[in-house]
């Protein structure tokens, strides 16, 4: 078989080893751990589909709490089922993304100045919850009410971690699906083409502020799927896990660290960050706050320096070197770097 027809059984194999891991006896701490990196997994990449495209949002957190919370109220207090309570947490998402990226859109405001708006949002999102502490329980979080016997499809809850890890598995391919339709959609080429120029994108036919809000609506209704997934996964959220401005520059870190360019990318940001938080929470335990925080942003300023493209991008780039034989290339961008 040639290396040509090799390659696309790479995926094939790496998707059935994973869907082998619970019959390997890895052990329930390990599965949590496993179930965790594709729940983040996910979530990191919806934010790569609209970041790469040069729109940075620091306030990611929000679409995130919107999605864990909203689900979680309905069901506790109406016991609305998560099946038609997601779907309401994605339509309050989109809603969200609609009313904070059209005026920016529409008025350009781009840059830094974009991800300041975004930090905002953020921040009233997690400052709502609080607030409304008779129903969420404010900074103290509130648990998902349970069902008898731990598993219910109904409730979306279930009591053995190799369900949900199938689960968590299928989302996780569903976001790079998502990733790798809008990368070869005519989608990307219009949001290439603004980053570089709104103008001259505008002049060619490019209805940029109806790009932007597709991207941009697109990555929160992922976010805040990927929110809803872990609530139903962990039962307990609070303001600060799911919707502080820690979680949100996490999600950055992450995608940055891992590759924003490459599809999986992500993916290895969620392994470095998790890996990261259980080795501080075994050897420091919660005695030094904010240490994990700290830890972030040094390895950020580390990675924009001396590995911009990422953990993934420098894979992608290095299999291309060996394959070529020749000197070191550039990872590939899906957006140049300005």
């Amino acid at each position: 078989m040639s290396q040509a027809r090799a390659l696309p059984l790479v995926p094939v194999i790496g998707v059935a080893a994973l869907a082998s891991v619970p019959w390997t006896g890895i052990g329930n701490y390990h599965l949590h751990l496993l179930i965790n990196i594709l729940i983040w997994g996910f979530i990191y990449t919806s934010w790569s589909v609209m970041g790469r495209f040069g729109m940075v949002s620091l306030g990611h957190g929000a679409f995130l709490g919107v999605g864990a919370y909203v689900t979680t109220l309905l069901w506790n207090t109406t016991g609305l089922t998560p099946w038609f309570g997601i779907p309401v947490a994605l339509l309050v998402a989109v809603v969200l993304a609609l009313v904070i990226g059209y005026p920016c859109f529409r008025f350009r405001i781009v840059g830094h100045y974009f991800a300041l708006v975004t930090l905002a949002l953020g921040e009233v999102v997690r400052l709502t919850i609080v607030a409304l502490r008779q129903h969420t329980g404010g900074s103290l979080g509130m648990t998902v009410e349970g069902v008898p016997g731990g598993t219910s499809l109904y409730a979306l809850q279930f009591g053995e971690r190799e369900t949900f890890f199938y689960l968590a598995l299928l989302v996780w391919l569903g976001g790079l699906w998502i990733w790798r339709v809008v990368d070869r959609s005519m989608l990307r080429y219009a949001l290439e083409a603004a980053f570089d120029d709104e103008d001259a994108a505008a002049s060619i036919g490019v209805n940029v502020t109806r790009a932007k809000l597709a991207i941009s609506t697109l990555s929160a209704a992922m976010t805040a799927f990927g929110g809803a997934l872990y609530a139903q996964y962990q039962l307990y959220i609070n303001p600060e896990t799911v919707s502080g401005i820690g979680i949100s520059l996490q999600i950055v870190f992450a995608v940055i660290a891992g590759g924003m360019y490459v599809q999986l990318g992500p993916t290895v940001g969620a392994v470095i960050t998790l890996l990261l938080a259980e080795s501080l929470r075994v050897m420091v335990g919660h005695d030094v706050h904010g240490l994990d925080g700290t830890i972030y942003g040094l390895l950020l300023v580390l990675f924009i320096i001396y590995m911009p493209q990422g953990i993934g991008g420098f894979a992608v780039a290095a299999w291309k070197r060996w394959r070529a034989g020749g000197p070191p290339q550039p990872a590939p961008r899906s957006a140049p770097a300005r």
